[in-house]
């Protein structure tokens, strides 16, 4: 896969993203900071490595010149600390994979509730949707969203909710200025 992304020498550049320290990205105008986010380590690799504050991380993307901020969290395990992620961005990207901590087992497509796979739902009163709801200025987007979450559906009682409350659903092409 990687000799794919990059056929020619200057075609992909690979940064280290230290957690907390802001990289510049000159030629972007941008600055990205990686956070440590409540995760856990990937399925494939439990047993191989030892837990690390690097296995789940949300990025804080800063333009130079406007100083606007992007949350970026797509896989969040737990709300602790997302206080500090989210504080002082303009746009949170926030992990919508599934609507509710059973969705999975409840439609017999497996034996894993959605925090056991390090995320947390969006409805119930600890899913982010409640968590959340103080970010009024802020545009709020779920990203990361699994097919079995209906609040993919247009006319269901959950995208209803999480569109109420102010939130948007990522579908592919949006765009997103700062």
């Amino acid at each position: 896969m990687l000799r794919t992304l990059a056929r020619t020498p200057d075609q992909v550049t690979w940064l280290r993203l230290e957690i907390g320290r802001e990289v510049v990205l000159d030629d972007l105008g941008l600055g990205v900071t990686a956070v440590a986010a409540p995760g856990k380590l990937p399925v494939h690799l439990i047993g191989l490595l030892e837990p690390s504050p690097e296995d789940n991380v949300a990025l804080r993307v800063r333009d130079l010149a406007s100083g606007r901020i992007v949350a970026l969290a797509t896989a969040v395990g737990s709300l602790d600390g997302v206080d500090e992620l989210v504080h002082g961005a303009d746009t949170v990207f926030f992990d919508g994979t599934f609507w509710s901590e059973d969705e999975l087992v409840a439609r017999g497509l497996g034996r894993a509730y959605a925090r056991d796979m390090a995320h947390v739902p969006i409805g119930g009163p600890d899913g982010s949707l409640a968590r959340l709801a103080h970010l009024p200025e802020v545009r709020r987007v779920y990203t990361h969203i699994n097919n079995t979450n209906p609040v993919l559906r247009e006319g269901s009682a959950e995208r209803a909710a999480a569109e109420g409350a102010g939130w948007e659903i990522a579908f592919d092409g949006l765009e997103v200025s700062l």
